[in-house]
Formats: C-alpha cells, sequence, structure tokens
C-alpha cells in the first residue's frame, strides 16, 4: 500500500464521471487536492459507467485515487431486467472494489418494485460472492432495503448505506447489519435530522459523501457539487462529534480504508 498523508479526505461517494462535472474537470480535481481530498470512490449507475471510469482513471493526479465499483442503479433497471451475467463479469474485475450502486428508490415510481428488488437481491448474491461492500441507495424504501439485507446476510455480506437519513433507530439497525452510513451534505441542512444523533452512531461505521454532483452542502447547497466539498461535511461532522477535524478526517478514512481494503 502506498504512504497516505497525514491528512486526507476520503469521499466514498462521488459521480466523478457525471457529464455535470466535464466542463471544468481539471479545475475540480485541482480543488480536490487543495481541500485535502485523496481518496475517492465511484460508484457505477449503469453499464455506460465503466468506460467513463476507465477514461478518469487514465488522466487523473496521482496524488488523488479513484475506486471504481459495479452496478445497476435501481432507477435504472430496465422494465425486462437487468444483464446479469454481465454485471456478474463486471464485478469480479480486479480493480472493481464495490458492487453498487444499488437499493431501492420508490421516490420517482413503484412501476418496477419488483424488478428493483430482485436486483438488490442479485446485488447482494455478488457482493457475498466477491467479498466486497455493497453500496445502498434507500429512497423511500427504508423498511424493504432492510428487511431484504437482513434476508441476504449470512455473515459475509458488509457495505454503506450511502445518503444516510434515517432515524437513530434505522442507523443503528443498519449497523448491527454490517453497514456503514454514508455521510453526505444533508447533515449541514437546518433540517436534515441526522444532524440531531450522528454522535450516537458508532464512530468506527461513519464514512464521508458528497454524491456529487448532487446534494452540495452548505454554504454550496443549491449549486453543483463537486468532490471538494466533502470537507464541509467533515467540519460539520467534527463539529458534532466534537472532534478536530483532523481527527475526523483521519477516522472516517481509517473506516473507508478498512471497508474497501485500502
Amino acid at each position: 500500500m502506498q504512504d497516505r498523508p497525514a491528512f486526507r479526505l476520503f469521499d466514498t461517494h462521488c459521480h466523478l464521471y457525471h457529464d455535470r462535472l466535464a466542463p471544468d474537470l481539471d479545475a475540480v480535481l485541482l480543488r480536490c487536492q487543495e481541500a485535502g481530498v485523496t481518496d475517492i470512490a465511484l460508484p457505477a449507475i449503469d453499464f455506460d459507467t465503466q468506460p467513463l471510469v476507465e477514461e478518469l482513471r487514465a488522466i487523473c493526479p496521482s496524488a488523488i485515487r479513484l475506486y471504481p465499483m459495479a452496478g445497476i442503479h435501481p432507477t435504472d433497471v430496465p422494465a425486462d431486467g437487468v444483464d446479469f451475467g454481465k454485471l456478474e463479469a463486471w464485478a469480479h474485475e480486479p480493480e472493481v472494489v464495490g458492487i453498487g450502486e444499488t437499493g431501492l428508490d420508490y421516490y420517482w415510481s413503484r412501476d418496477l418494485v419488483d424488478r428493483q428488488q430482485e436486483s438488490l437481491q442479485f446485488h447482494c448474491r455478488l457482493a457475498r460472492e466477491t467479498g466486497k461492500p455493497i453500496i445502498l441507495h434507500v429512497r423511500d424504501s427504508t423498511d424493504d432495503v432492510l428487511r431484504i439485507i437482513r434476508e441476504e446476510q449470512d455473515g459475509r455480506l458488509r457495505g454503506i448505506w450511502h445518503c444516510y437519513t434515517g432515524t437513530l433507530d434505522q442507523g443503528l439497525m443498519a449497523v448491527d447489519l454490517n453497514l456503514h452510513l454514508g455521510i453526505g451534505g444533508v447533515l449541514t441542512y437546518p433540517k436534515g435530522g441526522i444532524s440531531e444523533w450522528v454522535h450516537a452512531l458508532p464512530a468506527d461505521r461513519l464514512l464521508l459523501e458528497t454524491d456529487a454532483p448532487f446534494l452540495a452542502p452548505v454554504p454550496h447547497r443549491g449549486k453543483r457539487n463537486e468532490p471538494a466539498y466533502v470537507r464541509a461535511v467533515a467540519e460539520k461532522l467534527a463539529l458534532l462529534l466534537n472532534r478536530s477535524l483532523e481527527e475526523t478526517a483521519a477516522l472516517t478514512a481509517a473506516n473507508a480504508d478498512s471497508l474497501f481494503g485500502a
């Protein structure tokens, strides 16, 4: 493993390949380095993600380490189902460190609930087989996601509840199911909710994320998000945990290292 700087921020969920970040990608990457972001995990949303991530890895500065993933976002599950054979081959690629993002999204439509659940179950199987963490998108579907993870848990399944916005009890249930909790920009919102109880969650299960280009934290809320803004999330989390920024960065980076085997 490479030597890593003492102060480092690990963005565990960023769509750096998104076209909204393309026009000034060089500047985005420079701001990453200036903010102390040294590691960025890249969840997939569909099969087209793979070549985009490969292009990114070819041009990304060596000071920033990228972590590719393989998966189909629940809102991208087709009506005729996911090509599971193609997904399985992708998931076993050696550079892939995580399975997802997958999960359930009932906010936009409930027309393909059965297909979404079928896809989530297959992603769980891949995560168990490969030993790679599963990355969960949860929107208006918490009960079903936690139920399926519980049903699929055989001791090998681990992963991340991405963009955790649940209750304290739901967060603790997720931890009991061997999940980490991705803390993003919502933590900084006045009515985000989770700021009231994040201190009561196990510190060794907390991760930082942006979900860039979406869900920018305060003071950037309403604008395009980017990985450098994970520092604003870290600063808010540090305040709520009564820790220094350096301690919070080290804690969350170590949690991510453990999960991804960095």
